[in-house]
């Protein structure tokens, strides 16, 4: 039996500030990486890379993979989920801003909190908690209101790929807590969507005729380096263990503080202004956090 808190503890927003620190970081990466390196085969690196390093971990700390326990199609839906999300992400960066698409991916935890509830009751959001949520998704595009209207060629298809990941994010997310995955380890999640989506990705590339090649720069080995160990195994290894141990709507509110990491990093290594409004979307999405965690009396 899992082991499920009602709240959030210092662990958890310990490691919820730290994923979403670097998941703001990895949007830079990738959007700095795809002019070089073709988006499929980047990602066909990276999730490769990572189903290496999940299953070394699980050799090692004897987690077991492959036993029959339910798990399958559910994990084979959050697998096709995960990997359609990544398809969007790596395709929408050719065509938007990393910090365009960073707001519509972070959508999802209104498709959580929207469906979830329907699923398990227990999660289900107050009337309070749905302003904190409000509050902390309008904070965000507060913070990126001044890009809103400097359009490039189609960067519709490319905001339209980023809300398309955003859904999908979600669901992935309820697919974990409202099947058999819920009471699976989360290294054996994880496996599931990091394993499909090493299948899909390279299949897509080949669609799309992207050249394979290992000759790249320092830099893009260094991004696909970050992106795989840090981003694909560690945090989303952290990111499955936290869905099966605290409230699933807790935890994506969270998440809106990845696109303001997003623009500090911007602000810090592409030389990006500091804006008032980033000081105010800052604010807001804190205040968002207190009241979406705020437990009732």
């Amino acid at each position: 039996m899992t082991d499920r808190k009602t709240h959030l503890d210092s662990r958890a927003v310990t490691l919820l500030v730290a994923c979403c620190a670097f998941w703001g970081l990895q949007q830079i990466l990738i959007k700095t990486t795809v002019t070089e390196v073709p988006p499929m085969w980047q990602a066909t690196l990276r999730m490769s890379g990572a189903v290496l390093l999940l299953w070394l971990w699980c050799r090692l700390r004897g987690v077991p993979l492959f036993e029959r326990d339910g798990s399958l199609p559910g994990g084979l839906a959050a697998g096709l989920l995960f990997a359609g999300e990544f398809v969007c992400i790596y395709i929408g960066l050719q065509h938007t801003s990393a910090s365009r698409l960073t707001v519509f991916l972070y959508t999802s935890p209104f498709v959580v909190a929207l469906l979830l509830p329907r699923f398990v009751p227990v999660e289900r959001l107050r009337g309070l908690q749905w302003v904190g949520l409000a509050i902390a998704f309008a904070a965000v595009f507060v913070a990126f209101s001044e890009s809103f209207g400097h359009s490039s060629p189609g960067q519709l298809y490319g905001d339209a790929l980023a809300l398309a990941a955003g859904v999908l994010w979600g669901l992935t997310t309820l697919v974990i807590r409202a099947t058999r995955l819920a009471t699976v380890s989360a290294e054996k999640t994880l496996f599931y969507q990091l394993a499909v989506t090493a299948a899909v990705v390279p299949l897509l590339s080949l669609v799309r005729g992207e050249p394979w090649s290992f000759s790249y720069s320092a830099y893009a080995w260094l991004s696909i380096a970050l992106q795989t160990v840090i981003g694909a195994f560690a945090s989303y290894l952290a990111w499955m263990w936290m869905l099966r141990h605290y409230p699933a709507t807790r935890i994506s509110s969270f998440t809106f503080l990845t696109p303001l990491f997003a623009l500090v990093f911007g602000v810090l290594l592409l030389k990006e202004p500091l804006t008032p409004q980033l000081l105010m979307a800052l604010g807001g999405v804190a205040l968002g956090i207190v009241l979406v965690n705020r437990q009732p009396r």
